[in-house]
Order: structure tokens, then sequence, then C-alpha cells
């Protein structure tokens, strides 16, 4: 562990991560967001979901357990035997946690565009971010004990879930502005999708050009686990839900609500955590990497999918 330490304290002074400015505005980014994905719920979506519960169970079953099982599965598969030993600890680490974070609001837009079911898809994102201040840290306790992390390493469990509780406080917040004025809620709806969509650019912005020699080093097993767990996660999803018997429009939605996890809330996590560990660019690799290949895996995606024949699937019985 002393040459991984090394090798971390060597990457952190090649490339500073983010700094005090960039911070504040990944943290405005992440409320904005967040504000915006609760305001865009009202009670009666969470009495549907309630009266057709399926939906709802799929998914949780499916986010926090077939995307960590997928993460974990391609750590010791690809990550761990084809990469070099120095840092890769540090990578795998934010590989877990950005297997173990909620599903994001990007899963919505995708959604809609993919013909699934988008009200399932909003009412989905906010239940499994609900749940992440008990289940991340629960996920993250479990497979970082069978990876064997480094106890320097690992998360502590109450104050992982204190962080993504400070994180999640907006969604509450949202949905009391919505039911106080639907304007305002409408507004923060906006910009909750607008700032979603806007945060890969500014990551690319402000992470990639001062990584770019990380990047241009960093082994292809990284990149096939970054590109892999989204990809991999949808594909499971999808088929365990169409073994299921769901409608396929829900199906469509559990695979992309599944493979598109929170992004910037997992980085939001790692600045939170390990902003003063030296080796936090390795830990943010991962996580970047996906947020930054995520928007083109559902693209393709959602472009397989949109070949679905609607009238067809309007004689399918929906059970969710």
């Amino acid at each position: 562990m002393n040459a991984l330490r090394i090798f971390a304290e060597e990457a952190a002074n090649q490339a500073t991560v983010v700094n005090e400015f960039e911070q504040l505005l990944l943290r405005i980014f992440i409320l904005i967001i967040m504000f915006g994905l609760g305001a865009g719920l009202t009670p009666k979506d969470f009495s549907l979901a309630l009266r057709r519960p399926w939906g709802l169970v799929i998914g949780w079953l499916t986010q926090f357990g077939i995307m960590p099982l997928v993460t974990y599965i391609l750590i010791v598969t690809v990550l761990f035997p084809f990469s070099s030993p120095e840092g890769i600890v540090l990578v795998a680490l934010g590989a877990l946690i950005m297997g173990s974070v909620p599903a994001g609001t990007t899963s919505n837009l995708f959604t809609y565009f993919s013909k699934g079911n988008l009200a399932l898809s909003v009412t989905m994102t906010v239940n499994s971010t609900l749940w992440a201040f008990i289940m991340t840290p629960a996920v993250m306790f479990i497979y970082s004990n069978f990876l064997g992390l480094d106890e320097s390493l690992s998360i502590d469990f109450a104050e992982l879930a204190l962080v993504i509780v400070g994180l999640i406080i907006p969604v509450g917040l949202g949905m009391l502005l919505r039911k106080l004025s639907s304007n305002i809620g409408a507004v923060l709806e906006l910009m909750g999708g607008v700032f979603g969509l806007l945060f890969i650019p500014f990551l690319i912005i402000i992470w990639v050009p001062r990584n770019w020699q990380l990047l241009l080093t960093t082994e292809w097993p990284t990149y096939a686990v970054a590109i892999g767990m989204g990809l991999a996660g949808m594909t499971v999803a999808y088929y365990i839900a169409m073994a299921l018997k769901v409608h396929p429009s829900n199906a469509r939605t559990i695979s992309l609500e599944t493979g598109i996890n929170n992004g910037p809330l997992a980085i939001a996590v790692i600045i939170a955590v390990y902003i003063d560990n030296p080796g936090v660019d390795q830990i943010l690799l991962v996580p970047a990497l996906y947020s930054l290949f995520i928007v083109l895996i559902s693209t393709a995606v959602t472009l397989v999918f949109r070949r679905a024949n609607l009238a067809a699937e309007q004689k399918i019985p929906n059970l969710l």
C-alpha cells in the first residue's frame, strides 16, 4: 500500500480535481438538479405508484442489486486482472461508488425519448434517491469488504449516509415548493432538467482539460468498466423485467433507470468524502468517464428502444 500511496501523491501533484470555486458550482448544480427532481413530483404520483408498486419494487431491486453486482463483477474480472497494480484500488473504489448511487434525472429524459413510462421513471428516480441514504452505504459496505479495500479508503456508514441525506433534502423541498406554488415548481423542474443536461458539458470543461494526461495514460480496463457498467446494467435489468412479464414500456423504463446512475451525486459524494485524499483524481476517474460515456450509451439504447411497435404494445395488459 506504500507504493499505492506514493503513486496517488504523484498523481495528485500532476492534476487538481476542482478548485474551491468549481466545488461551489458543482454543489449548486447538484442542488438545482435535486430541487428539480422533487418539483416534478406531486402526492398523486406517489399514490399511483403505491397502488401499482411492482415497478418500484423491481426498479429498487435492479438499482441496488443489479448495478452494484455488475460493477463488482467488472472490477474483479476486468479491472483487477488486466490493470497495473498502481492506483487500481482507488479506481475500484470510484467504480464501486458510481455503481452504488441511485438513478439520475437523465434517465427521465431518455425514458421519454425511448417510448417508456415517464411517470414511472420519475417516481423510480425519486424512490431510489430517497432510499440511497440507507442502501448506498449498505451496498458500499458489503462490496468494499468483498474487494478487501484498505481501511484508510473505507467510508464510514454514518458519514456517507449524512452526506447523501444532505444531498437529497432538496428533493423534499422541491416537492414542498411545488405544492405551495405550481408555477415555481414548474420553473424548478425545468431548471433541474436543464442543469442535469449541462452537467456533462460542465464536467468536460473543468475536468477533462486538466486531467487529459491522466486520461491518455488510463488503461483500457478502466474505460471498459466505466462503459460496461451502464450498458450491462441496462441489458440485465431489461431482460429481468421482460422475464417477469412487465409491460414492454415499463421494461424499457426499468432498464434505463437501472443503467443511468446519478453521476453528479457520485462525484459530489467523492468530493465531500475524499477531497483531502491525495488519490482523489484516481477515485474520480470511473465516475467522470461514466458520466461522459453514459449519454452516448443511452442514446444508442434509445435508438434501439424507439423501434418498439406502440400499436402492438397497446394490446398487452399493463400491470404496473
